[in-house]
């Protein structure tokens, strides 16, 4: 691969080279790809140099919540499993507010997701800690010359979509955009209401940097602990577990053994007492008319199976 067609690759993610990525020996991180990830964060650090307002971490929180709720309900419970339906205008909305988490466009993650759920915890389940240990099911996975590429035969029903192929391939655009933006509104405040001691920099680092690094390394933790720890309800042929903790941080998505006994699912937290934030808000997108046909898991479904995990399995 030669260093500027790597670079390219920043920027369009469809500039591959000529060799197959699927080859072996490109399970390995590719750390010409991986460098924007290694400085963002560095870029925490950052952090002794702005400052901290209530404004930063109210602003840091907020991000969170959004992207989270947009990685959580969108990208994975409506891209990857159409698990309820919605406007093609909603369908966008959504799409970019989930690449401002800088997790790839949808049809990336999407076709990713959908491959993990055909084969999870088998020996080509990308990210499966059983195979490939706890780092590379974290974070190499995705940094990995043979994962990032999109799986566009998984997505065929996505990639009709020419605004979808966009993000995806120029998956950066969107991030970058919405960095400026923080920088922008922070300079604007500094100078409208300096009385709440910030700056385009400090709202840049909390609400850019820490806030993404915060999604990033919660959502990342189902696929590498909800495979590890947890206690499973369910027979199902892998790892998940189902995680209270997990569940907070994720939004519902720590309900990880209920979720591959019945991924198509709009509810991850099938009992009452199993917190769901993200159903929550999907309840109330759907109360306002901009998504609707929620599914949920039928009754006799989520009353069979309840098991003692297969000893073959992770320890809880």
């Amino acid at each position: 691969m030669s260093f500027a067609r790597g670079l390219r690759r920043w920027f369009d993610s469809h500039a591959v080279d000529d060799l197959p990525f699927n080859e072996p020996g490109n399970h390995q991180v590719d750390w010409l790809r991986a460098v924007p990830f290694v400085l963002l964060h560095a870029a925490a650090g950052l952090v002794l140099w702005v400052g901290v307002s209530p404004i930063a971490v109210f602003t840091a929180i907020a991000l969170y919540v959004l992207r989270m709720f947009a990685i959580t309900g969108f990208y994975h419970r409506y891209f990857s499993h159409r698990a309820f339906k919605t406007s093609r205008a909603m369908q966008f909305v959504f799409a970019v507010l989930g690449a401002t988490a800088i997790q790839r466009g949808p049809l990336w993650w999407a076709s990713h997701h959908r491959h993990h759920h055909r084969y999870s915890d088998k020996a080509d389940d990308a990210h499966s800690p059983r195979h490939h240990g706890f780092l590379w099911s974290h974070t190499g996975w995705f940094l990995s010359r043979e994962n990032f590429p999109t799986k566009f035969g998984l997505v065929e029903d996505l990639a009709r979509y020419p605004e979808l192929r966009f993000l995806d391939r120029f998956d950066v655009l969107v991030p970058v955009l919405f960095a400026a933006l923080l920088y922008t509104a922070g300079e604007w405040l500094a100078s409208a209401s300096p009385a709440l001691d910030t700056s385009g920099a400090q709202l840049l680092v909390w609400g850019f940097v820490i806030s993404t690094l915060a999604v990033y390394h919660a959502t990342f933790c189902v696929n590498s602990l909800a495979h590890l720890v947890g206690v499973p309800r369910y027979a199902t042929k892998d790892d998940s577990g189902n995680s209270w903790w997990l569940a907070l941080l994720t939004f519902g998505e720590g309900w990880h053994n209920n979720h591959h006994h019945f991924p198509g699912s709009a509810r991850q937290g099938f009992r009452w007492w199993e917190f769901d934030l993200t159903y929550y808000g999907l309840r109330l997108l759907a109360a306002l008319g901009l998504i609707w046909d929620l599914k949920t898991v039928p009754q006799w479904i989520a009353r069979h199976g309840v098991i003692v995990k297969k000893a073959s399995a992770a320890p809880s």
